[in-house]
């Protein structure tokens, strides 16, 4: 079907080559000598080389070359059609077979003509031959107003995808208008439309006089090929902005949201999740999808303004709410009013039953084979002032005036992040186990350290009280003064602080530092409200959840399990403990979900551990999201 334009012939017969054989040969001839000059060096094992020597000797550089020569060879030829109608000569010839005699050779040769496959590319032939690439357009009127708008013609075809537009009416002509064109859809892959033409008709059907809900339910009718007839706008928008990854900090669901330009090209999103921003030009409504779908469609989200605003209006969002004080334990409950009422009748426990207590787990708390290890952070004196509260209003207000970037993110419902990969050479990055009391997290971190104590290790934790006699200081505790402490807090160098039988216990960030200046990972478990505190480039924390299972796997998990009361009793947990760590764990992830980066089912302690370590091992290897702050800030250090 391809034949060579006679023009094109070489006049010399003796000259046997084309110019797309010099080039073919020539690039063989190359390729050769470098393949040459590349084995001397080969042999001597140079570093690099034998990459190169493999990749130009690899067949598929070889087909490819031979590829480009020969469609040089024909474009030096110049090839064109010997019909623009091959569907009819092919018709033509089976007509001819028909009357012909029969034999094996026809009967083959009709089978051929006929296969579908066949016709098909004899219609493709034609239409390449034919040039017939553009669609069929009406034919223009005989005479044509002066004042008539230039006017463009757009064919699309529907698939089973939306067309990846809205539409708005203008205010004052009641022209239709493309009011948006969503990043990533039909519309915009086709770049025939732009935000800002006018819409004349549908399909042949005039637009003017009709809302755009009667022009959605055209569209929706019509079936396979969609025709617009569109005023171009004059100045069509040109998207500059630069695409930004955030993490959502509040949760969003536009099917409840009476705003929203289109709910149906709205995009929900929950806090935590990560979603890449590909439009901002406009100021209320943002274009993006979520960061694990970078193929999909774009959705409408609120800007940042706007959905502070809404934060603000409570319009159908549960916003962040910073001072809002969880209950940190279950031991703080309704029922706390009852255990006042028993430490009336009991003897309070003195300094001697303390020290007791203390020295019985001080047993426990040198782990490993061979060298011994101790288990720091684990005493009952430090939970126990977590649970109490009593942080003061310094604590508190500190809080909220750190420099983590937690905090910075409180007040936005969007955080800008970015991949971080540790290097090898850098610093852990701290883990932060968060849950309700009674889920494990003690045990699941005690698990951990006892199983590579010298990989995992716990920070050794502040307090002022004075140390017992067979205590050091710099393994139970960092013993300091009030003073000092305070500094402390003062100088946001606390992760956690609390108050027990007037004496302060606290966390501090030199502490975490000292377990990761020595090349290991500092394991911590906080209360979700001390997150924002530890959120910072400097500790980069990743942080975990632990969830309770459902009520009933609890029943059976736990029925040996017991709670630490502020008296040492070791208290048997009852359904309505379970119950409350089930609503405690909700209230949590409802909160804070936001910060966590990886969540962990406590329903097999054993299951639980290897999800941990596992864990672990990805945020210590594996790129993750964090916020972008912390990567600008390495840079300029």
């Amino acid at each position: 079907m391809i034949q060579s334009d006679p023009g094109a012939d070489l006049p010399d017969k003796d000259r046997k080559l084309s110019t797309a054989d010099h080039v073919e040969n020539g690039l063989s001839r190359i390729l050769r000598l470098l393949l040459q000059e590349l084995s001397l060096f080969y042999s001597r094992d140079v570093s690099g080389v034998s990459l190169l020597y493999d990749l130009l000797h690899s067949p598929w550089l070889q087909a490819l070359l031979k590829v480009y020569g020969c469609l040089q060879e024909f474009r030096e030829k110049k090839p064109v059609p010997t019909t623009h109608c091959a569907q009819q000569l092919s018709r033509e010839v089976v007509e001819q077979l028909h009357e012909s005699p029969d034999s094996l050779e026809i009967q083959e040769l009709r089978q051929i003509l006929q296969a579908p496959h066949y016709k098909a590319l004899l219609s493709a032939h034609d239409t390449v031959a034919q040039k017939d690439f553009e669609p069929l357009l009406p034919p223009l009127p005989d005479s044509l107003p002066g004042d008539e708008e230039a006017t463009r013609i757009v064919c699309l075809v529907k698939n089973q995808q939306p067309l990846g537009a809205t539409i708005k009416r203008h205010e004052i002509t009641g022209d239709i208008l493309v009011a948006r064109v969503i990043h990533g859809g039909l519309v915009d892959r086709s770049g025939l439309l732009y935000a800002g033409d006018k819409l004349v008709e549908v399909n042949g059907v005039s637009v003017e006089g009709l809302e755009p809900e009667q022009v959605i339910h055209i569209l929706a009718m019509s079936q396979g090929t969609v025709v617009f007839k569109v005023v171009p706008v004059s100045d069509p928008p040109v998207s500059g902005w630069r695409t930004v990854h955030v993490r959502a900090m509040a949760e969003y669901r536009p099917r409840e949201d009476p705003a929203i330009p289109c709910a149906d090209a709205g995009l929900p999103f929950r806090k935590g999740d990560v979603l890449q921003v590909v439009d901002q030009s406009d100021a209320l409504w943002w274009q993006a999808r979520r960061a694990s779908e970078p193929a999909a469609c774009a959705g409408l989200i609120p800007s940042a303004h706007l959905l502070r605003r809404k934060q603000r209006e409570f319009w159908w969002s549960q916003p962040y709410q910073p001072h809002t004080c969880l209950k940190p334990s279950i031991s703080i409950s309704m029922e706390e009013d009852d255990y006042m009422k028993i430490d009336e009748k009991c003897v309070e426990a003195d300094e001697e039953t303390f020290e007791s207590e203390e020295l019985s787990e001080d047993k426990e708390e040198f782990v490993g084979y061979g060298q011994k290890f101790f288990l720091a952070g684990f005493r009952r004196s430090l939970r126990l002032c977590r649970r109490k509260s009593h942080r003061g209003q310094l604590w508190a207000s500190l809080r909220g005036t750190g420099t983590g970037g937690c905090c910075t993110a409180v007040g936005t419902p969007y955080e800008e992040v970015a991949r971080y990969q540790r290097h090898p050479a850098d610093r852990h990055r701290l883990v932060v186990l968060v849950g309700p009391s009674g889920v494990g997290v003690n045990e699941l971190r005690r698990r951990l350290i006892e199983f590579n104590p010298s990989h995992f290790q716990s920070a050794v934790p502040h307090t002022t009280r004075s140390p017992k006699s067979y205590e050091m200081n710099g393994r139970e505790y960092h013993y300091v003064s009030k003073e000092t402490f305070e500094s402390l807090i003062y100088s946001h160098r606390m992760l956690e602080c609390g108050e027990y039988k007037g004496h302060l216990y606290g966390t501090s960030v030199d502490a975490v530092h000292t377990v990761l200046d020595e090349g290991k990972i500092c394991v911590l478990d906080l209360e979700p409200q001390d997150i924002q505190v530890a959120r910072t480039s400097e500790l980069k924390p990743y942080v975990i959840f632990i969830k309770p299972s459902s009520m009933s796997s609890m029943k059976q998990s736990r029925k040996n399990a017991r709670i630490i009361t502020d008296y040492f009793v070791d208290m048997k947990l009852q359904d309505e403990d379970l119950q409350e760590m089930e609503e405690l764990a909700q209230k949590m992830e409802t909160q804070f979900g936001q910060f966590f980066d990886h969540v962990i089912v406590n329903d097999s302690f054993q299951d639980a551990c290897a999800q941990l370590l596992s864990a672990i091992q990805r945020a210590q290897e594996d790129p993750q999201w964090v916020p972008a702050t912390w990567i600008s800030s390495d840079t300029e250090a």
